[in-house]
C-alpha cells in the first residue's frame, strides 16, 4: 500500500484552523470520528474531492472515487478535531508515514496555538 500525504487536505485544514473551525477535545478520536453513516451522508451532498480534504493520507492504488482511497481523517466534516490530529499523527508514526506524521504534528501545533 502506497499512502502519500494529501497536500490539499493539509492546506484545507490550515484554513479551517485559521478560521477557528476547531474542536480542542480531550476525548478519544473514536468518540468523534465520523462513521460510515456520516461519511455516506456527507458524500450524498458533496463530491469525493470534498471528502478527500478531510483525510491527510491518500492511497493512490485505490480509485479516486473510492472513499477507501482516503486515510488518516482528522475532522468531522465541519471542524478540525485535536484528537483526530493526535490519532492521525500516532497512526502515521506507527505505520512509517513520516510526512503524514509531520503534517499532523504541525497542524496540531497550529490548532493548539489557536485554541490558547
Amino acid at each position: 500500500m502506497s499512502i502519500t500525504l494529501n497536500k490539499a487536505a493539509v492546506t484545507f485544514a490550515k484554513d479551517l484552523i485559521k478560521n477557528g473551525k476547531i474542536k480542542n477535545d480531550e476525548g478519544h478520536w473514536g468518540q468523534h470520528n465520523p462513521g460510515s453513516t456520516e461519511e455516506n451522508a456527507f458524500l450524498k451532498k458533496h463530491e469525493i474531492d470534498e471528502y478527500a480534504k478531510w483525510h491527510l493520507g491518500e492511497d493512490k492504488s485505490q480509485s479516486e472515487d473510492n472513499k477507501g482511497r482516503y486515510k488518516f481523517p482528522y475532522g468531522d466534516f465541519k471542524t478540525v478535531h485535536r484528537d483526530g490530529l493526535i490519532a492521525a499523527k500516532e497512526r502515521a508514526a506507527q505505520q512509517g508515514y513520516h510526512d503524514i506524521e509531520k503534517a499532523a504534528d504541525e497542524l496540531l501545533s497550529s490548532l493548539e496555538k489557536k485554541a490558547a
